[in-house]
């Protein structure tokens, strides 16, 4: 058998993915919620500078327009860089637009503010959902990360169901009892080192269930 047979094509899509530095992917994930918060903190001076953007209001809208702009930049880029969107960021982008839309459009923040419970709210009850109808989502989204067993994945995929529910309940608490500054900065300098945090607590439960950690130890014990 030919073994170039067995190579990828270089077209292919996982193959894009796997190819995109690390750093370049984190920064179109985090750099939309950057914008975000720059331009909710710095509003008046861009609005100073670029007066075109009072045309959507506070500095609350200046941000919420931004991070529409910022949010589709960086999925076109993820597009051209991958040829795939990642299904966790394409669905947060469509509910950024969908929210964003209605927080300019009725000049209402609230809009805006509920969108990471929408999301999270979404997710979570995605991944429980699957998991009562005996399906672990979590492996379609992270397979190319990790390759864990089944009962792994089950167990994964409850506690990142559980997580994501939990953000969204932190979510409502914080923009329902807190100023906006704070809520912003909450959403940007809160949830990812909560979010980090979670992710590295797992590495227990990803390294027990490891698939390439156990054919490792078969193959040792025949030695």
């Amino acid at each position: 058998m030919n073994p170039h047979i067995l190579e990828r094509d270089p077209s292919d899509p996982q193959k894009k993915k796997e190819s995109v530095n690390p750093l370049l992917k984190l920064v179109l994930e985090l750099g939309p919620l950057m914008v975000f918060f720059f331009a909710n903190a710095r509003g008046a001076w861009l609005v100073e500078k670029f007066p075109v953007l009072a045309e959507f209001g506070g500095p609350i809208f200046v941000a919420t327009g931004l991070f529409m702009a910022a949010t589709a930049i960086a999925l076109i880029a993820s597009w051209l860089l991958m040829r795939t969107l990642p299904i966790m960021p394409m669905v947060s982008g469509v509910v950024v637009f969908i929210f964003g839309a209605l927080t300019l459009y009725l000049q209402d923040d609230v809009f805006i503010k509920m969108k990471p419970t929408i999301v999270n709210t979404l997710f979570g009850g995605v991944l429980l959902g699957g998991l009562y109808f005996g399906r672990s989502l979590l492996g379609y989204v992270f397979d190319s990360a990790f390759r864990l067993d089944a009962e792994g994945w089950r167990k994964l995929t409850f506690r990142w169901g559980l997580f994501f529910l939990f953000l969204a309940l932190a979510n409502e608490v914080v923009w329902r009892n807190f100023s906006t500054d704070f809520w912003v900065t909450f959403k940007v300098w809160g949830i990812m080192p909560i979010t980090l945090l979670f992710t590295f607590s797992q590495m227990p439960l990803i390294l027990r269930h490891s698939i390439e950690d156990k054919t490792e130890k078969v193959e040792e014990a025949g030695k």
